[in-house]
């Protein structure tokens, strides 16, 4: 990981038409707030979660390998594709 990548990315969305997809409940409509993170074996990890709650829920291609330094690229390419719903996943 390079120093200037952050530890985490997180914002909040709406899922557009469709949603985004997801491991644990399948697809999830409406205001989320989108997390993405490095983790320790260097792969990203991306999930979602409902305002208010404590559950996380890992969108569906989660975890996968992301180059040091484009956490936030990928972050991004996510956050656009949830807007867009279509059962968003993480891309490959």
């Amino acid at each position: 990981m390079t120093g200037s990548e952050p530890a985490v990315c997180q914002d909040k969305v709406t899922a557009g038409p469709g949603g985004a997809m997801t491991v644990e409940v399948g697809f999830i409509t409406g205001d989320l707030t989108l997390r993405t993170s490095r983790r320790t074996d260097g792969l990203v990890h991306v999930a979602v979660q409902y305002p208010g709650v404590e559950e996380w829920y890992t969108l569906t291609g989660s975890p996968t390998p992301v180059p040091d330094g484009a956490l936030q690229t990928i972050h991004t390419t996510v956050l656009t594709a949830v807007e867009n719903g279509g059962q968003a996943e993480t891309p490959a």
